[in-house]
């Protein structure tokens, strides 16, 4: 297992295994496939996708320390851009197929609709996120300050979770799933941050035996 994920070739593997879910939501159109609504199946295949690849990302942690295998460490940063590349094609068709860059519609969108103002909430939140997800940046910011600034997946998640939850109003399982699994990974982080925080207690010095004395 630890050789397998070491390897060169695990990246380019997982990389392709991340375009697959495009291919699916591709495949419909290319094949001439009738679907009622086009613009909903592609915003709902985007949204969904982009959550998953947040939560995906958001495993690696606890999986790494839980199995031991500190090389899961090496997709996090490729998982996490492949959840702001859905999350950008879900915002490209809101933008380009529903509001046909009518940017005075957008932002009233995002003033007036609150699962509007929160999905793009969490889009932008991404934002920084991915530009800074390089090892240059890591240098530049330090480990430190770019620690605290990718915390922002979090917020971007659970706000993600409530876009869904608002937007399907009544088929509300695979948002409160997707929540189920949110709170989980952050309860997780929650609790290992707490263990860490506890103080150690010093060890008790052993009990010397008193001495035997000899009776002359």
């Amino acid at each position: 297992m630890h050789t397998l994920l070491a390897s060169k070739y695990t990246k380019a593997v997982l990389f392709i295994l991340g375009l697959g879910p495009l291919a699916s939501i591709v495949w419909p159109f290319w094949r001439g496939y009738t679907i009622p609504n086009p613009l909903e199946f592609i915003q709902h295949g985007t949204g969904d996708w982009t959550l998953r690849f947040l939560l995906i990302t958001l495993t690696i942690s606890p999986l790494r320390k839980l199995l031991h295998v500190p090389e899961l460490i090496r997709f996090r940063r490729m998982l996490g851009l492949f959840a702001f590349f859905y999350a950008c094609l879900h915002f490209t068709t809101y933008l380009v197929f529903d509001k046909v860059f009518d940017a005075h519609e957008i932002w009233k969108d995002v003033y007036k609709r609150p699962f509007i103002t929160v999905g793009f909430t969490a889009f932008v939140l991404l934002i920084p996120l991915a530009i800074t997800s390089t090892a240059g940046w890591v240098r530049r910011l330090g480990g430190r300050r770019w620690q605290m600034l990718h915390r922002a997946i979090y917020i971007s998640a659970v706000c993600g979770v409530i876009h869904y939850y608002w937007l399907v109003k009544s088929a509300v399982i695979r948002p409160l799933t997707y929540g189920a699994l949110v709170a989980l990974l952050l309860g997780w982080r929650v609790a290992n941050w707490l263990v860490r925080r506890k103080p150690v207690s010093p060890a008790k010095p052993a009990v010397q035996p008193a001495p035997v004395q000899r009776l002359s």
